[in-house]
C-alpha cells in the first residue's frame, strides 16, 4: 500500500469489518496467514452496504474511493441520501468530520478540500473595483471632453438658440444631395481681411460617401445686391454683408445665396474659417502631406497688412511629396504675385491664376482631411480645436458638421474636382474680370450638373 492511498491489491478485500484497522507493512513483507474472517450481521440488523467487486481487474480508484475503502460508511438504510458516494463528482460531495486516530492507526486522509471558488470571489471582487475606477476616470475624463465639445459647438454656431449635438432633421439620413459652402478669408484688421480668396462648395451625396468639390474663381464679376445693376467681384460680399465679419450669419447667408444661384446647386450651408486658424490647425495636427502636381514660383507678401511690412518673400514650390507645416501651407494655396515683382522670373504662370489657385486650396482641403481621419491624429483634435475656436463660424450645428466630414470621401478615385475657369465656362476680360463665357450663365450650372459625382 502506499503512502495514505489503498493498494490496487486491497480493492477485492472491501468487505472489511468496520472495526478493522490499516496497518502498513514494509515493502516485501507478506500478510498473516489468516486474516480475520467476516462477523455476520447481528439478528435485527440489515446487512451492510457491499459493493459487488468486479469480474475484471479493477481500474485505480479516484481519492474519494480511496477514502470510502478505508473508511467503511454506514449501513446502506441509515445513510442520508447526501451521503451515498457519487463517484463521478468527487469534489462536489460533503466531507465526512475528521477524526483523530487512535496509537497506532494510521490517520485516514480526508478529501482534499479545494478554495478555488473563494479566490475567484476575491479576484473578481479586485477586478470589479479596478473597473470601476477605471470606468470613473474615464467617466471624469469624458466628462470634460464633452464640456470642452460642447463648448467649441457653441461658439462656431452662430444660431446659439441650438444645441451643439443636434441634428437638423437627420438630413444625413437621406438619399438627398447636402451642399456645404466653405469661405476662407485672411481675417485681422487691415483693408480687405475679409475679401473671401476661397469660395469651394462641398457637394456631399451622405448615404454613398461620393464627393464633389466645386471651386468658384474670387474675380468672379456678378451683381450684387440682386437686381440692383450693381456689379462687384463675388469675394467681396461676405464683407459687404457681414460688415467686416460683425455679423457672420448675414454674410455666411448672402454668399450662399450667390453660389447658388451661380452653380445651380442648393447651398444651404456655410463656413468661414480665417487662414490664421486654419494655419494652426495644420500645426496642431502634426502638418499635412501635400503632393504638388506642377512646379511654381511666386512672390508672396511678407505680412498681409501692407502697413506693418509692404515686403514681399520668393516662395518655390517643387513637383512632388512634400510635408507641410500651418505657413507653408497657407502659402502654398494662396500664392499668385508673378516672380518679378521680387525680382524673379515666373517659372509657371498657369499656377498663378485664379483657377490654379482653386485647384491648389482643394488639394490642401483634402490633404488636412485625409490627416484629421488618421486615427494618429485624433489625440491631436483637442488642441485644434482650441485653435479652431476663434477662426471660424458656421450655420451647422457641430454634430452636422462632424458627420459631414466624417461623410467625406476625397480619397475616392472618382471624387469629383470641379474648378470653373476659362477652359470650360468662363472668360477673363481684359479688365481682369471673370464672368461667364459669352455672357451664357445657365452653361456654368449645367457643366456641374454634368460633372458631379452621382
Amino acid at each position: 500500500m502506499s503512502n495514505n492511498f489503498y493498494d490496487e491489491n486491497d480493492y477485492n478485500q472491501s468487505n472489511r469489518p468496520p472495526q478493522e484497522k490499516l496497518i502498513l507493512r514494509p515493502p516485501g513483507q507478506q500478510p498473516p496467514a489468516q486474516r480475520r474472517s467476516h462477523q455476520s450481521p447481528q439478528q435485527g440488523q440489515p446487512p451492510p452496504y457491499q459493493e459487488q467487486p468486479p469480474a475484471h481487474p479493477a481500474p485505480r480508484l479516484d481519492r474519494q474511493a480511496a477514502y470510502d475503502q478505508r473508511n467503511p460508511q454506514a449501513p446502506y438504510d441509515q445513510r442520508s441520501p447526501q451521503a451515498v458516494p457519487n463517484p463521478g463528482y468527487p469534489y462536489q460531495q460533503p466531507a465526512p468530520p475528521y477524526q483523530r486516530p487512535e496509537p497506532g492507526q494510521l490517520a485516514a486522509s480526508p478529501p482534499p478540500q479545494f478554495s478555488r471558488r473563494r479566490r475567484r470571489r476575491g479576484g473578481c471582487t479586485i477586478g470589479c473595483l479596478a473597473l470601476l475606477v477605471v470606468l470613473v476616470i474615464f467617466g471624469i475624463v469624458g466628462s470634460n471632453i464633452l464640456q470642452h465639445i460642447t463648448a467649441f459647438g457653441s461658439h462656431i454656431m452662430v444660431d446659439k438658440t441650438r444645441s451643439p449635438l443636434s441634428t437638423d432633421n437627420g438630413y444625413m439620413n437621406t438619399g438627398d444631395r447636402t451642399n456645404l459652402l466653405v469661405l476662407g478669408y485672411g481675417g485681422g484688421a487691415h483693408d480687405g481681411a475679409f475679401l473671401t480668396d476661397s469660395l469651394l462648395t462641398v457637394s456631399l451625396l451622405p448615404q454613398s460617401h461620393h464627393t464633389s468639390l466645386v471651386s468658384v474663381p474670387r474675380d468672379l464679376y456678378v451683381q450684387y445686391p440682386a437686381n440692383s445693376g450693381q456689379y462687384t467681384r463675388i469675394n467681396s460680399i461676405y464683407e459687404f454683408a457681414s460688415n467686416n465679419d460683425k455679423n457672420p450669419a448675414a454674410g455666411g447667408s448672402a454668399v450662399t445665396q450667390k453660389i447658388a444661384l451661380i452653380t445651380g446647386l442648393n447651398v444651404k450651408y456655410w463656413l468661414t474659417i480665417d487662414f490664421t486658424g486654419f494655419k494652426k490647425v495644420i500645426d496642431a495636427i502634426g502638418g499635412i502631406n501635400v503632393y504638388v502636381p506642377d512646379s511654381f514660383n511666386a512672390c508672396y507678401p511678407k505680412n498681409d497688412d501692407a502697413a506693418v511690412d509692404p515686403s514681399w518673400i520668393k516662395v518655390q514650390f517643387n513637383k512632388g511629396m512634400q510635408h507641410m507645416d500651418g505657413a507653408t501651407a497657407i502659402t502654398y494655396a494662396r500664392a499668385r504675385e508673378p516672380a518679378e515683382i521680387c525680382g524673379g522670373t515666373t517659372q509657371n504662370q498657369a499656377e498663378l491664376t485664379d483657377f490654379g489657385r482653386s485647384a491648389r486650396q482643394q488639394i490642401i482641403v483634402k490633404a488636412v482631411l485625409s490627416q484629421i481621419k488618421q486615427s494618429s491624429t485624433w489625440p491631436r483634435i483637442y488642441s485644434a480645436m482650441d485653435a479652431l475656436q476663434n477662426a471660424i463660424h458656421t450655420n451647422m450645428s457641430l454634430a452636422d458638421l462632424s458627420a459631414f466630414a466624417l461623410k467625406m470621401d476625397l480619397n475616392d478615385p472618382k471624387a469629383a474636382h470641379i474648378g470653373l475657369s476659362n477652359q470650360n465656362v468662363l472668360q477673363v476680360n481684359p479688365d481682369f474680370t471673370i464672368t461667364a463665357a459669352n455672357g451664357d450663365w445657365a452653361a456654368i450650372p449645367a457643366y456641374i450638373k454634368d460633372h458631379l459625382y452621382n
